[in-house]
């Protein structure tokens, strides 16, 4: 089916917006979605912020983007 979504990426908000922005610089776009924030917005909170974040890429980049986020958390983590 066209345009499905896959998960790529659930986690902090910090880190959610930066991966974001990887994917972006590599063409790749994607949805973002903070339900901490959502559920805030509507009057409670709901959820950690460990887990706050998913980020959801057509799911024919999926390995593509998968990739990127793999190569960030390695390159952060070998600091």
């Amino acid at each position: 089916m066209e345009n499905e979504l896959t998960n790529v990426y659930t986690g902090s908000r910090v880190e959610g917006q930066f991966l974001v922005e990887i994917l972006k610089e590599n063409g790749i776009g994607s949805i973002y979605d903070d339900r901490l924030q959502q559920s805030m917005d509507a009057g409670w909170a709901n959820g950690s912020p460990e887990d706050a974040v998913t980020i959801k890429v057509e799911t024919a980049l999926a390995e593509k983007a998968l990739k990127l986020i793999e190569e960030y958390f390695q390159s952060r983590d070998s600091k």
